[in-house]
């Protein structure tokens, strides 16, 4: 429904007897007091000359009360209607006498009473309006009185009520509210507060949220497992800061000790050539002091002697003595006294060489060692058969001198770590490796490496080189107008992942060859293309793994003129020999049939005879064999397990025309099951011509040299056939294939 709150405030309306009947337990006080306010409110809207009539009506035209009142009441005396009958009879009258309260008090509403007053009466004076307050207060207090007892004894009846039909909600709710995210019963949705609410089946409704729990917990998966991958990224981290840090340290320690024995030995060659320069300098002084001392004491000798020579009173000692010591007196004199210093007391200045010290300081490095390296996966196309390209990266900021390349071949034995480590020193985050073996695995790995250390080893990869080029085998190449099977051989010992076909179409204007298409993902070692009718091709073959593409193989030339197939030598009897252009077959002599040569598995033993490769193209397939006039010989089809104990066209899994000569005349059998038709050849054919019709299921023989059709089968054949045969009497026997369709032949 509505809500109320658009006629009033909350207080206004607190008087309807849906509040009072969920709120039995409401005193008469707070009663009194509401209708004393309702009241006060009616006064004060009266004084102020308020038009309330007016503001309802412009509220409800507002918000389209008027035009939904009508179908809500017809909802609601629908709905009453439901419950009543859904009730007991004794709650139908509880139900009843609470409806009663509820009508009564809505028609004396003093809302109502109150605007109705306002029409009548219009402003009147404030004695009337006195009188009118008074008589609203009486007739509160009156209804007051009845609300209290009826809510008092509808009270337990509400309560009983709002139970039982909380639980009938709970238990007949049917569909979810998307809006609420609740779930709710139809009814709500068509008449309740949920009806313009989005609403869906529980059923579907606990599927999506299922649905959307699983994704959350899957993204909640993804982020821990990236949370578990950063957590361990960030251990790995820890740890080589570490190591980095007892790296870094002892770094310092020793060169710092160096610096310091430097200094020392520099101190102690300073200090002794200091000692040195004192010694000498002390010595030239004391020799000189002493040279002083020394002539000193002559010249105060002398000087006493003079004195004593003058004192002397005889003449003729005086005289001898004067002349003796005069001449001695007179060479001292001439000696020159040396006053000058031998040497200066300042000490010259040195000078201390720190270039050592300081190319030490220099030298250390404060620079940490580099984390490790990450080695990238391999990229596409980054190998040869012989060659690798294997690039890394560094995600920080280290100073890295060199980086050093490890690598080994990856082997599946017990004992592959005993496998032959290779290094390379690479200046680049990238170095091609050659000299490789073709598809094979090699381990990578690398280091980063500074003055400081080298640093922990990245993750090693797995880089694998490309395969070597396929071998087309040409006799093993079948092919017809429209469609080609080209088998070829792989060189590698591992598998490939797949092969590709490059196919180019021979022209006579370009003289030459150009891709016109490229067969890509052929999981095995053979491929069926179909191609134009009368064109020449030129096919190539390489083989594909994760590092890329091999060379390309030798190519082959084939011809879509005709059918074209070769024999196959394991099924050949041994007396049976072909020659070098691969399509002539002979025999020379029949005197041991059952020969001792050596038999392959697959070998005839008693026809001496050889299949052909087996056709394996619908449609029709035409070729001829020559034959000689005096040679005996069976020629036909037959089916892969056609018997090689027997002779060909005595079974039913072979088809074949045979010659043979009596003595009156040469005799033709065209045999299926050891059985022939009665047919009399009169123009012995020496060129044969088989024409294969899968699709209408006959296999036919011609006289090609004369266009005569000699014989058809009409066989359903299950599978592919093979061209059959053999020689009964020493001869040769001629094939030609690639032929085109006569014309002859459809006649």
């Amino acid at each position: 429904f509505y809500h109320m709150d658009l006629y009033g405030s909350k207080e206004r309306f607190d008087i309807f007897p849906e509040e009072l009947s969920s709120q039995g337990d409401r005193s008469w006080g707070d009663t009194r007091r509401e209708s004393a306010l309702s009241s006060e409110k009616f006064q004060h809207s009266q004084e102020a000359g308020y038009d309330l009539e007016k503001e309802v009506a412009e509220l409800a035209k507002m918000y389209g009360i008027d035009e939904d009142r009508e179908k809500e009441l017809e909802l609601l005396g629908g709905h009453l209607e439901m419950v009543e009958s859904r009730w007991p009879p004794a709650h139908t009258q509880k139900a009843g006498s609470q409806g009663s309260v509820f009508n009564a008090s809505k028609s004396s509403s003093p809302v109502k009473d109150q605007s109705q007053s306002i029409k009548q009466q219009g402003f009147p004076g404030k004695a009337s309006q006195d009188e009118d307050q008074s008589k609203a207060r009486a007739e509160d207090e009156a209804e007051s009185h009845i609300w209290s007892r009826e809510g008092l004894s509808s009270g337990s009846m509400s309560d009983e009520w709002n139970s039982q039909a909380v639980s009938e909600e709970e238990e007949a709710a049917d569909v979810f509210c998307s809006t609420c995210k609740i779930p709710i019963r139809a009814f709500d949705k068509l008449f309740g507060e949920h009806k313009d609410h989005e609403v869906a089946q529980l059923p579907s409704a606990m599927e999506s949220e299922k649905e959307e729990i699983h994704k959350n917990m899957c993204k909640l998966e993804e982020q821990i497992a990236q949370m578990e991958n950063f957590a361990s990224h960030l251990e790995e981290i820890f740890i080589t800061v570490e190591e980095n840090f007892g790296r870094q340290e002892q770094n310092f320690e020793v060169h710092y000790n160096d610096a310091v024995q430097v200094l020392a030995q520099k101190y102690e060659e300073q200090l002794e050539a200091l000692g040195e320069e004192k010694r000498q300098k002390l010595e030239a002084l004391y020799g000189q002091l002493v040279s002083c001392g020394e002539h000193l004491d002559t010249c105060k000798e002398m000087t006493d002697t003079t004195q004593e020579l003058c004192l002397e009173n005889d003449k003729a000692d005086f005289m001898k003595v004067k002349s003796f010591n005069w001449q001695g007196l007179k060479e001292f004199l001439k000696k020159e006294v040396d006053l000058e210093l031998s040497t200066l007391p300042d000490f010259e200045e040195r000078v201390i060489d720190f270039s050592e010290v300081e190319q030490l300081m220099n030298s250390i490095n404060t620079i940490p060692a580099p984390c490790a390296p990450v080695i990238n996966p391999q990229a596409p196309s980054a190998a040869t058969g012989t060659s690798l390209r294997v690039c890394w990266s560094l995600f920080s900021d280290d100073t890295v001198e060199y980086y050093q390349l490890c690598y080994k071949p990856v082997s599946n034995e017990r004992h592959s770590n005993e496998q032959a480590e290779y290094t390379l020193k690479v200046k680049e985050t990238y170095c091609t490796i050659a000299d490789l073996l073709p598809n094979t695995q090699y381990e990578f790995w690398v280091s980063a490496l500074n003055a400081s250390g080298i640093s922990p080893p990245s993750e090693r990869a797995v880089y694998v080189t490309a395969p070597s080029p396929p071998i087309i085998n040409p006799k093993k190449i079948r092919s017809c107008e429209h469609a080609a099977l080209v088998c070829w051989e792989s060189r590698d010992i591992n598998p490939v992942d797949s092969y590709m076909v490059d196919l180019s179409k021979l022209t006579d204007e370009e003289n030459g060859d150009n891709i016109t298409e490229s067969i890509v993902g052929i999981p095995n070692r053979e491929v069926l293309i179909h191609l134009q009718p009368a064109q020449s091709y030129l096919i190539c073959v390489r083989a594909l793994n994760l590092g890329g593409s091999s060379e390309r193989s030798e190519p082959v030339l084939i011809h879509t003129t005709g059918t074209y197939f070769c024999l196959n030598e394991d099924t050949a009897h041994p007396l049976l020999a072909i020659l070098d252009d691969g399509f002539t077959i002979a025999c020379d002599e029949l005197e041991t049939p059952e020969c001792d040569l050596p038999v392959y598995d697959n070998s005839f033993t008693r026809c001496i005879g050889i299949l052909g490769s087996l056709i394996p193209f619908p449609g029709k397939h035409y070729w001829e064999v020559e034959v000689e006039e005096d040679t005996e010989y069976r020629i036909g089809v037959a089916f892969e397990n056609t018997p090689r104990h027997g002779y060909l066209g005595a079974n039913n899994s072979s088809w074949c025309m045979r010659h043979i000569i009596t003595p009156s005349r040469h005799k033709y059998e065209f045999l299926h099951s050891g059985m022939t038709p009665d047919i009399r050849i009169t123009v012995p054919p020496r060129r044969i011509g088989i024409l294969l019709d899968y699709e209408n299921c006959r296999l036919s023989f011609f006289n090609a040299d004369i266009a005569q059709h000699l014989h058809t089968f009409n066989s359903r054949f299950q599978h592919y056939v093979h061209p059959c045969f053999a020689l009964e009497t020493p001869g040769i026997l001629q094939i030609h294939t690639g032929i085109a369709l006569p014309p002859w032949t459809a006649l």
